[in-house]
């Protein structure tokens, strides 16, 4: 079996007595995108940076196809790196900037020459070689830090929230460019980021991070259907949490709870009768309808609308459950939804669309 591209092992980094990062443990396969994805101080651009090599671990291993680099400099790690602010050269055309590491390797006029016109043929700059970093669009500057990372031929690349100096419209349009450039090149890649929707659409796998640790690993579908911890749940998109017991040993996976809500069904694997959970349920999951209204088969409790948020094509429906506390149901934007503040309601939700994590 082939060494994956990237190995993390009980991997510590303390400044002074915190733990940046905490024993994280990591391997990304060769051709694979993986995202680290945190709120700010959770420890994942100290992960990247102890990666790169611009940081070395107060302890554990780090290995890049099977061969131990943490003690290596950054220059020796074969690694290409786009930085949250690019780190362009201002007075460097865009040729010159993407050529730059090819110089300081050694590389021949000729070859560098014919590298940087592939590599800007790969971001689709061709024709901007000449131009200065200040005539170009933040778009184009990402460009060129992502060819300057690239013409080096890395084995891995490793990508420090590029994004997030760019306007919604354009985040979402280069998501999709370097999503579909790290397929075409097969490159393993490290994306690390804040943002959820930019680790839902661009990765294979999500590590979820939190006070120096990773809390989950998994595809993007794992990570938002089936999170492991409440800090996940919470994190990763909008969600309602209700606390409930197990009333009954669950039967295939499906047993019936205790909530302050109301009685209700869902999978919680193996779980004791009397043990506390908490019950998850997706806001687009959780139905709305008149009484009586739920079909067969599903968990229905007694709400009140509190608020209607409209938000373009969906409405986000504020509710008031019957012990007195909130969730949060989404309903299409169809034109024929009518829903009032103080309108009594139904929240229903299918069993198979809850998931349990462990309780408090």
């Amino acid at each position: 079996m082939a060494d994956p591209a990237l190995r993390l092992q009980a991997l510590v980094k303390r400044f002074g007595a915190h733990a940046a990062v905490d024993g994280v443990d990591l391997a990304v396969a060769l051709g694979e995108f993986v995202t680290l994805l945190g709120p700010s101080g959770c420890g994942k651009t100290t992960t990247l940076n102890l990666i790169a090599g611009f940081l070395a671990p107060d302890s554990g291993f780090i290995a890049l196809n099977g061969r131990l680099v943490q003690d290596l400099p950054p220059f020796k790690r074969d690694l290409g790196m786009v930085f949250q602010d690019y780190a362009l050269f201002p007075h460097m055309s865009v040729a010159d900037n993407v050529a730059f590491g090819l110089k300081m390797r050694g590389v021949s006029r000729e070859e560098t020459a014919t590298r940087v016109a592939e590599a800007l043929s790969l971001v689709k700059l061709d024709g901007f070689d000449a131009r200065r970093p200040n005539q170009l669009s933040g778009g184009q500057r990402q460009r060129v830090a992502l060819a300057r990372a690239l013409v080096i031929r890395p084995a891995m690349l490793l990508l420090d929230e590029p994004l997030s100096n760019l306007d919604l419209k354009l985040r979402e349009e280069m998501r999709g460019e370097i999503s579909a450039l790290q397929r075409r090149l097969g490159i393993a890649t490290v994306f690390v980021t804040h943002d959820q929707d930019e680790a839902l659409t661009m990765s294979d796998r999500i590590a979820v991070m939190s006070e120096g640790r990773i809390e989950q690993i998994g595809t993007p579908a794992e990570i938002y259907e089936r999170p492991a911890t409440r800090f996940v749940a919470s994190f990763i998109g909008s969600i309602n949490i209700v606390p409930a017991k197990v009333a009954e040993v669950p039967v295939n996976g499906f047993a019936r709870l205790e909530t302050p809500a109301g009685p209700a069904i869902a999978h919680v694997g193996s779980a004791s009768s009397g043990r506390s959970v908490m019950l998850t349920i997706r806001p687009e999951r959780l139905k709305l309808a008149e009484a009586g209204g739920a079909p067969a088969g599903a968990v229905a409790w007694s709400a009140r609308v509190v608020r209607v948020v409209y938000t373009g094509a969906r409405l986000e429906v504020q509710l008031r459950l019957a012990d007195g506390s909130e969730a949060v149901a989404e309903a299409t934007n169809d034109g024929r939804t009518s829903l009032g503040e103080g309108q009594g309601i139904v929240a229903w939700f299918r069993p198979e669309d809850a998931w349990i994590i462990a309780g408090a």
